[in-house]
């Protein structure tokens, strides 16, 4: 079957040297584990199919319905984060493993259960939650592993070809399960999902990867997470995409909740309903291949706005328009779809250091889905109380506006353009005893000398540098001005640990971070000084 390992360039042939769409395809590592998640995703979109489909039948209501998508993307709330530090703390191709298998144990619970006739809609939303749950532990590690698969060339394609596995899903899974459950009914349904997962733990098997580099250095757990947590807060150009994601993700919920419903209106048989998800999936795969040549006309941010407005009319049309018009546009609110969610994964990635890729993807899929979850509840009671027709013209209404926003919450300037490569220029401190890495926290005060000219200029490159500082693992930051001598600043922050304090400043100070200090520096009348505290009871145990 070729050779297991993808991580090199030199297992691609000569021939796919030139980053082609496809070129990833031809390493059989990045093509097995490809189709293997094009497979779990078509899996799992027949499952969400087959799941809100029999809810239907059984008149479960709008509020039911709708938590389907509820109860899958709940889980993205609590346990992103902690998944986020797990796919980068263990072996990712194990945890990958063991994940898989996971769901297709709870899978093919469902399956046995609609197969004996005892199925009741809160056991549906309970085996959604579960698989939820798994998918959320092992959404980031999935993203982190494709980095391995190819070249560092081929990445961009790579990440095109994955949307592929995510929106070709969105194509097929809906409209396959459509027919079979016209066919065979819900139990098969729910069993191809299984067999789907078992399909993505063998590829995961048979990857014989090398061994993970890092592991025996890695960051304590909840220390890896407060460290994710802190650079998200202090870094404003994460803080903007995960707005945007947020704004389109709420309104944007509503189609996903509601399209059963929508199916019920238009008198839509289960293949009908597939019909209609199948559109929306098309769209997104159009959209994989429409947007390169739009990037280069468009600026990011005027993509995010047209699709949010393409969405919104897409949601109204669902609302109350006949068939033909609603599968037109729903595959123009498939193009949009993709259009925001690949503009915000890519600014996403190119902006976030190595050191927290999995970690910030990690909140980016809390929020996302977060929201999912929280729109796709809220816009289910609406609909309960005022129909669905109702409920989805107001989420239009909201669409419409969050395109506008645009005009005050634009991307930042920088996003996905920074230097994110790590700086290595730190100057190991001598220091009179030898501390333990977990000894902290530890007081970093840096001495600056700054002429009364340059002193304006000076301050306000120190705001750049606090954002440096916090992002990389720095709290408590303050500057402080000399009493006794007028041309002395004082830099103070804490670091939780001195194994912290290391990783701040030989792994996780970018070329971005570094540029920001030098520019400081520039301001002064010599070289910082750096002295490092401490805490007394700690400094007594050393000779």
């Amino acid at each position: 079957m070729g050779d297991r390992r993808g991580s090199a360039s030199e297992r691609l042939p000569s021939s796919f040297r030139v980053a082609s769409a496809w070129a990833p395809m031809a390493i059989p590592a990045f093509r097995v584990l490809w189709f293997a998640q094009l497979g779990s995703n078509i899996g799992t979109w027949m499952q969400t199919v087959g799941a809100q489909w029999y809810l239907v039948e059984v008149s479960a209501g709008a509020v039911v319905i709708a938590l389907v998508q509820t109860a899958s993307l709940a889980p993205a709330i609590v346990l992103s984060l902690p998944a986020g530090a797990l796919a980068d703390s263990l072996d990712r191709r194990k945890l990958l493993i063991a994940g898989s298998i996971a769901s297709a144990i709870i899978a093919t619970v469902l399956t046995v259960i609609s197969a004996a006739g005892t199925l009741t809609p809160w056991t549906v939303l309970v085996i959604t939650l579960l698989l939820g749950v798994t998918s959320t532990l092992t959404s980031p590690a999935w993203q982190a592993i494709q980095p391995e698969l190819v070249p560092r060339e081929l990445i961009a394609a790579s990440s095109a070809l994955g949307g592929v596995t995510v929106n070709g899903a969105r194509a097929i899974g809906p409209a396959l399960a459509g027919v079979v459950l016209s066919v065979f009914g819900t139990p098969v349904v729910f069993g191809i999902n299984a067999l789907s997962f078992v399909g993505a733990a063998a590829a995961l098997i048979w990857w014989k990867r090398p061994p993970q580099q890092g592991l025996d250095d890695r960051e304590p757990f909840t220390a890896a997470i407060r460290a994710g947590v802190r650079y998200v807060l202090s870094a404003a150009l994460i803080r903007r995409i995960l707005l945007r994601a947020a704004l389109f993700a709420l309104p944007g919920s509503a189609i996903w909740a509601l399209l059963p419903l929508t199916a019920e209106r238009l008198h839509l048989d289960s293949a009908g309903y597939g019909l209609l998800l199948g559109a929306l999936g098309v769209g997104a795969v159009a959209g994989v291949f429409a947007l390169p040549p739009a990037r280069k006309h468009l600026t990011d941010t005027t993509i995010v706005a047209w699709s949010a407005a393409l969405f919104a009319v897409t949601t109204f049309a669902t609302a109350y328009w006949p068939l033909g018009p609603v599968l037109l546009t729903s595959a123009v609110g498939g193009l949009a779809w993709i259009g925001t969610l690949t503009v915000l994964n890519t600014a996403l990635q190119l902006t976030l250091p190595q050191w927290v890729r999995s970690r910030g993807v990690s909140v980016y899929i809390l929020v996302f889905m977060g929201t999912m979850a929280l729109g796709s509840w809220l816009w289910g009671f609406l609909a309960q109380l005022f129909g669905a027709s109702a409920s989805l013209l107001a989420a239009a209404i909201v669409l419409a506006l969050v395109a506008l926003s645009t005009v005050m919450l634009p991307l930042r300037a920088g996003t996905g353009t920074i230097d994110r490569s790590v700086s290595l220029t730190w100057a190991e401190p001598r220091l009179q005893f030898t501390p333990a890495p977990t000894d902290g926290p530890v007081l970093v005060h840096v001495a600056y000398r700054v002429p009364d000219a340059s002193r304006a200029p000076f301050l306000a490159a120190m705001r750049l540098v606090e954002g440096s500082r916090r992002r990389t693992g720095g709290y408590r930051w303050a500057l402080y001005r000399g009493g006794e001598e007028e041309d002395l600043y004082l830099e103070s922050f804490m670091v939780p640990s001195w194994a912290e304090h290391r990783r701040q400043e030989t792994e996780r100070m970018t070329g971005r971070d570094r540029e920001q200090l030098d520019a400081a520096v520039a301001y002064t009348s010599g070289p910082p000084t750096e002295h490092h505290y401490f805490r007394q009871q700690q400094k007594e145990r050393y000779p």
